[in-house]
């Protein structure tokens, strides 16, 4: 009789790895697949991303490559950050495929439309940064440099340095979902987070001060989107947190 349970639990795990590799299986082709186009044009892409310091750089500068192999490799390591970007939506849906059927109902109601925002604001942050921050940025950097000295960027060094502040506005632009998950996990109150406003909007340029050039105007780009998100996520946890309440004596916690 003990052999039973036992034999069901093995085998319950069993069929969990086996989903857990055809999805990670998924979303790994999901990447090769967009790869495949993003290398066949790297040095289309590279060029792209560095549009907007090259049209700031100082008449008669370039971009170099300060290494043997770095014309090669460094739009080939761009190619798979954009392929794994291009493709989040996908890997991040088969991650959400997998934990979903273990949730409560009432939970998935609310985990899809925050995974599908975040992935959506991550690409809003991003584009932000290369369309309005990046030309007054490499405008600053390019005025700032000293006399005598020719601003000549090594293309490794430059993809390194977008591919942070892509990460870091993408980030910063999750600030409406990070406010949603704390209000809904219980660990503030919506009311706290109003009281909090003035903290939160030194804190958000401080961290802008941190993330941008010393000016401020690139200061002021990065932090009053990220205080407006703050504003948006406090109405979203208003409504979310109403739509919760209002379910809550119709499911008990069925799955």
């Amino acid at each position: 009789m003990s052999e039973e349970p036992e034999r069901l639990a093995e085998g319950t795990l069993v069929s969990h790895l086996l989903e857990l590799r055809d999805r990670l299986l998924r979303a790994f082709l999901a990447v090769i697949v967009v790869f495949v186009p993003c290398a066949i044009y790297s040095n289309e892409l590279f060029t792209f991303l560095a549009r907007p310091l090259i049209e700031k750089l100082p008449k008669g500068s370039t971009l170099i490559a300060t290494s043997v192999i770095s014309p090669f490799m460094t739009p080939f390591k761009l190619a798979f950050f954009v392929a794994l970007f291009l493709a989040m939506p996908i890997v991040l849906y088969q991650v959400w495929a997998f934990v979903a059927p273990g949730l409560y109902r009432r939970e998935r109601r609310f985990g899809l439309p925050l995974l599908l925002s975040s992935i959506v604001l991550f690409y809003i942050g991003t584009a932000f940064a290369y369309i309005a921050v990046f030309p007054v940025m490499f405008d600053f950097f390019a005025k700032t440099t000293p006399a005598g000295v020719t601003m000549m960027t090594d293309i490794s060094s430059y993809m390194d340095f977008i591919l942070t502040m892509f990460f870091a506005f993408g980030v910063a632009f999750e600030m409406p979902v990070a406010v949603v998950l704390l209000v809904l996990a219980g660990l503030v109150r919506v009311e706290k987070l109003v009281e909090l406003r003035g903290y939160v909007l030194i804190g958000i340029f401080v961290v802008a001060a941190f993330l941008t050039p010393p000016d401020a105007i690139s200061q002021c780009i990065m932090a009053i989107p990220m205080y407006l998100l703050y504003e948006g996520g406090l109405v979203m946890a208003r409504i979310m947190q109403k739509m919760r309440r209002a379910e809550a004596p119709q499911d008990p916690g069925s799955t």
